[in-house]
């Protein structure tokens, strides 16, 4: 069982929700800070600053400093101009805070001061489109911006209208529209990431349960493969959440919510193609969010629905996961951020 730290974001307004931030061990976890429904935590490279999305009708992102004992203090927060922001990332030059609202489908980006508070919104950009699926698609819900691993071109990615959009940021803060991939109509895109060699990505769609593969050079994407993110004869509804690379670009994993199992995947050689070796139940219900420890030995997978962050050990020549130790109770866990 890992016992370096780590913080853990959640929903507060939920029926059993906490009150902030956890920080501490699978081993023991307290309140780092109150805050209201901080879903999605990232930090500065340097660890002085945390940031948080507040998925709130009226979204807001907070800054906070990290203390010596990893205690954490409210610098400010800031509107995102949008509804329900789920997702954030910090630009390659540390220079700005990019956050998805994925109620209002829009994208919004905040100037980081030399002291990690958030400054005015220098753009709020509203995305446009629908999708077949009237339930989830009805207008654009922007779910996750992330950069490339060059940080030469940011991508967002909108369930709503099946699409990947790709923009450069300019550095007064603005995105500028350079491309867009569209997938398959009804396939919910949800979250983008990277192969190492910086030649491949993946994309996990939470409507259609799959895992799409694209080629990737100068900003743009092009699909190579489409796989289900279930074994034959899986069967009931299942939207998946996270996904993640290995570091050495090997093996690909993705949360399966209904199905509640993490997928395991086998990368092939030049990160174009996948294949799923193992389904593992993910230590308890709704996984929403993965995440590798800093030394990627371990895999965390949070547990919304039971309260519970799992940790899984990883063999480092298979990919395959094993559970270990007890779950980590904590009250609607949605991220796992190692620090």
């Amino acid at each position: 069982m890992t016992s370096e730290r780590i913080y853990v974001g959640s929903y507060t307004s939920q029926d059993g929700g906490g009150t902030g931030i956890g920080a501490g061990t699978v081993e023991a976890m307290e309140v780092a800070v109150e805050t209201t429904d901080p879903s999605f935590l990232t930090r500065s490279a340097d660890g002085r600053f945390v940031y948080a999305a507040n998925e709130l009708d009226a979204g807001r992102v907070s800054a906070f400093a990290v203390g010596a004992d990893g205690g954490l203090t409210l610098l400010n927060d800031q509107p995102t101009g949008g509804a329900h922001p789920c997702h954030l990332q910090i630009d390659p030059s540390g220079n700005y805070l990019l956050s998805a609202n994925y109620g209002s489908g829009s994208v919004a980006v905040h100037p980081i001061a030399a002291d990690g508070s958030l400054g005015e919104a220098t753009q709020f950009l509203q995305r446009e489109g629908t999708g077949p699926n009237a339930a989830r698609q009805e207008g654009p819900h922007s779910h996750q911006v992330t950069f490339d691993p060059a940080g030469e071109y940011a991508f967002d990615v909108d369930l709503g209208s099946d699409s990947v959009h790709v923009s450069r940021l300019t550095p007064d803060g603005r995105l500028e529209e350079a491309g867009r991939l569209e997938v398959r109509p009804g396939a919910g895109p949800r979250h983008l990431v990277f192969h190492p060699s910086g030649a491949a990505a993946y994309l996990i769609t939470e409507l259609d349960s799959t895992l799409i593969v694209c080629s990737y050079a100068d900003g743009k994407l092009a699909v190579t493969q489409t796989v289900s993110t279930r074994p034959d004869g899986a069967e009931g509804d299942n939207f998946p959440a996270e996904v993640l690379v290995s570091p050495d670009g090997r093996f690909v994993y993705g949360s399966n919510r209904g199905d509640d199992t993490i997928a395991v995947f086998a990368v092939a050689g030049d990160g174009l193609g996948v294949e799923l070796v193992q389904t593992i139940g993910s230590g308890g219900s709704w996984p929403r969010h993965l995440a590798f420890s800093k030394d990627a030995t371990q895999l965390y997978a949070a547990n919304e629905r039971s309260d519970a962050v799992a940790v899984f050990t990883v063999d480092q020549s298979s990919g395959a996961l094993t559970a270990t130790g007890t779950p980590l109770s904590w009250p609607k866990p949605v991220c796992v951020l190692p620090v």
